[in-house]
């Protein structure tokens, strides 16, 4: 499966909202004495076949992933370098649970036990991304997968510290924009480039952190050039899918203060995108709802104009059967051209004071842009404007309980102006307490978060307000009940409250072919989930297997009431839903240098009566051969994709597929501490023509067919 992430920037804070804070803490760091670069030394190794341990940082404790009561997803090291891809959704595609959306090369996000939008929140260290992905899957995630160290993903108790309507989950991208520690040897820092034959595109990055303290500084950059990326065999509509380009360039700068307790920095990062929206036509453009019904222009004869359409648009299961009536000219495939830059303020300061380890700090101001563009002539333009701060306070053992808690507060401008002004210019705020608590006893790990948030979204032209609040909690717990095996269970209760896109919304989206229609009634969702789950961490045979059921009552979600000339109208609207589902990995050890991993998930989308959800997650299942011998490995893998065949009302079904990839990597050290890597990965070998049953646009874009990818690295 092929991985990516997309780009991040933001905006110049106002000096009156940065200095109060920032020099405070500033105050605190200078009051110690002795600054110096911590030391930070390995663990100790381990003979013994195990899972190797990775500390999540997103945990809010440091806490390795075996010691959290629900499932964590960590992907770093070489298997990040290899797996990353150009969006974040594509990058962490294929692990057990997420999937990802899909519209064109240029924007993909996260979809986590058939979850999206904003119940998946999309972290950069630990603080919220802004940007405007959550509000359309055409818009891209601003997080750069070039320049990630470590991406994670979180469930259950951990993720109420960022956000109670991260039902879904929580995705932090760790990056090294600002610097936690001096380098060893003063300077360090790699340097990568990549070409692909599916887009026939490349990509490359460098950064480098020097300093012996107490400054450190640290200067990143990534630039990507994909073209139109190619299909598999037999598409109607060509070999390549034209609009489906990505260009970007990202850089960032940042400066710290580090010292024997901790740092304090500051930096600034800029990105440029320039992608296509492929699948855009002008069909549908005059379409206007009349109460529950769509007209669009002088159609009179509603229904009998549906039906027409009906077949034009079906999507088969059986893929033979795929005959497509596609528009390629290439004016009028429309271009998104996104700018956003960003200040970030990040600090850590270790004994703060009597009775607590640690105090950290994260605040930064988002200045996000983009505009979408048909004939080189900007039809809409997306704005947000944020800002937010993050506090929390980790505290030293009390009865044995280690815990964090914390005050994040953030605040949203977002405006959509133009042709497609399909949401009202809003205003959100939200300030939020949390805290975490874990306690070690014995055999067992138990652990419980508690979250209050509350929100206000206005329209800035009418006034309109509506405010909500919700309480959140979770509870979990570990049990190592032999040596070598955990059993994990948790009962989490959360509260999402309505964005401002959802209560607001009103107008026509060309992208994803809907018009749109919020209520500002909705109330805040309320979801009980439980997860249990079962590991074997040590041995020739380890393995992870998790199940849930989560109930939402209340859950928002956009309900097509009509369709005309492939326009469907959306109300956005509340019903109870469930989602049952179960994800596994299991690995074999077969010799000292070969494994087999057969992994898979499946999840049941529906609401209360029974009708199913759109757009859900299919079920996967997939095998892996790896390898390792001196600086070699390589692994092979087959991962089959189910088809869908009962769907929503006015969605259609979507052939099951199965994809052929390989990867080859070589590792050369130096006794200096530098290294050399070279990859080879090979994605969908067999060409296979396939579909994105999450896509809005699976027909006009499919997935991308047979890609080699080669790449070389060199860490110093």
């Amino acid at each position: 499966m092929s991985p990516r992430v997309l780009p991040h920037l933001r905006v110049a804070a106002p000096r009156a909202r940065v200095r109060p804070l920032s020099s405070a803490l500033l105050a605190a760091f200078l009051s110690t004495p002795a600054w110096s670069a911590p030391d930070t030394p390995a663990p100790p190794g381990d003979d013994a076949p195990s899972l190797k341990e990775v500390t999540v940082r997103a945990s809010g404790l440091d806490r390795t992933a075996a010691d959290t009561a629900t499932p964590v997803s960590v992907l770093e090291g070489d298997d990040l370098v290899q797996r990353r891809g150009a969006t974040l959704g594509e990058t962490l595609d294929g692990e057990p649970g997420i999937a990802a959306s899909h519209f064109g090369a240029g924007a993909s996000r996260p979809v986590i036990r058939g979850m999206d939008g904003p119940r998946v929140q999309i972290l950069s260290d630990g603080a919220e991304v802004h940007d405007a992905s959550s509000v359309s899957p055409d818009h891209a995630v601003t997080a750069e997968p070039m320049l990630a160290r470590q991406v994670e993903v979180l469930r259950g108790p951990s993720a109420l510290l960022y956000s109670g309507g991260a039902v879904g989950g929580a995705v932090n991208v760790l990056d090294g924009r600002v610097p936690t520690a001096a380098p060893e040897k003063g300077v360090e820092g790699s340097a990568e480039l990549r070409a692909n034959s599916g887009a026939r595109g490349a990509s490359g990055a460098a950064q480098v952190t020097a300093g012996k303290g107490p400054l450190v500084l640290h200067v990143e950059g990534a630039g990507r050039d994909d073209g139109d990326y190619g299909v598999g065999r037999g598409w109607a509509g060509g070999k390549r899918v034209e609009g489906s380009f990505n260009r970007t360039d990202t850089g960032s700068v940042g400066l710290s203060w580090v010292g024997s307790r901790g740092y304090l920095g500051m930096a600034f990062s800029q990105q440029r995108a320039r992608y296509g929206l492929p699948g855009h036509d002008h069909t549908g453009e005059d379409c206007h709802p009349h109460g529950d019904h769509l007209h669009c222009g002088g159609h009179g004869d509603h229904h009998g104009h549906e039906h027409e359409h009906e077949h034009e648009h079906e999507h088969h299961a059986d893929e033979g059967d795929h005959d497509h009536d596609h528009d390629h000219d290439h004016g009028s495939v429309p271009v998104v051209d996104l700018r956003s830059q960003r200040w970030d303020v990040r600090g850590e300061l270790r004994d703060p004071f009597k009775g607590f380890d640690t105090l950290r700090l994260r605040g930064g101001v988002t200045d996000y842009r983009h505009d979408e563009k048909g004939e080189g002539v900007t039809a809409t333009t997306f704005r947000n404007k944020a800002h937010d701060w993050r506090v929390e306070l980790q505290h030293q053992p009390i009865a044995g309980w280690r815990g964090v808690f914390g005050l994040a507060t953030s605040q949203r401008d977002f405006s959509a102006l133009g042709e497609e002004a399909y949401v009202q210019p809003t205003r959100t705020r939200r300030t939020s307490l949390f805290w975490l608590e874990t306690l070690a006893w014995r055999d067992w790990r138990f652990e419980g978060a508690l979250r209050q948030e509350r929100q206000s979204v206005s329209v800035r032209e009418s006034g309109e307000e509506r405010s909500h609040h919700g309480t959140s909690g979770s509870l979990g717990a570990v049990w190592r009940f032999t040596p070598g095996y955990q059993l994990s269970a948790s009962f989490t209760h959360a509260q999402r409250m309505p964005t401002a896109e959802e209560l607001y919304a009103r107008g026509l989206h060309m992208a994803t072919r809907t018009y749109e229609v919020g209520n500002s009634a909705l109330r805040a969702e309320r979801s009980s989930n439980l997860d249990i789950g079962l590991r074997k961490l040590v041995g020739d045979t380890t393995f992870s297997v998790n199940a849930y059921h989560n109930r939402v009552s209340g859950y928002i979600y956009g309900r097509t009431l009509d369709e005309l000339e492939g326009v469907q109208l959306l109300h956005y609207t509340q019903a109870s839903a469930r989602f049952t589902g179960l994800e596994a990995k299991l690995r074999q050890r077969l010799t000292r240098h070969l494994g087999v991993t057969v992994f898979g998930d499946v999840v049941h989308a529906r609401l209360a009566d029974g009708s199913r959800l759109p757009r859900s997650a299919p079920a996967r299942v997939g095998v892996r051969l790896d390898g390792h011998w001196q600086g070699w490995d390589g692994m092979v893998e087959w991962v089959q994709t189910a088809g869908v065949r009962r769907v929503a009302e006015h969605e259609t079904p979507t052939a099951g597929y199965g994809m052929l990839n390989l990867g080859i990597g070589y590792t050369r050290p130096f006794a200096d501490g530098s290294s050399w890597q070279f990859y080879l990965r090979g994605t969908n070998l067999t060409n296979k023509l396939a579909y994105s049953h999450l896509s809005f646009i699976k027909d006009q874009a499919p997935l991308m067919g047979r890609s080699i990818m080669v790449g070389a690295r060199y860490n110093f």
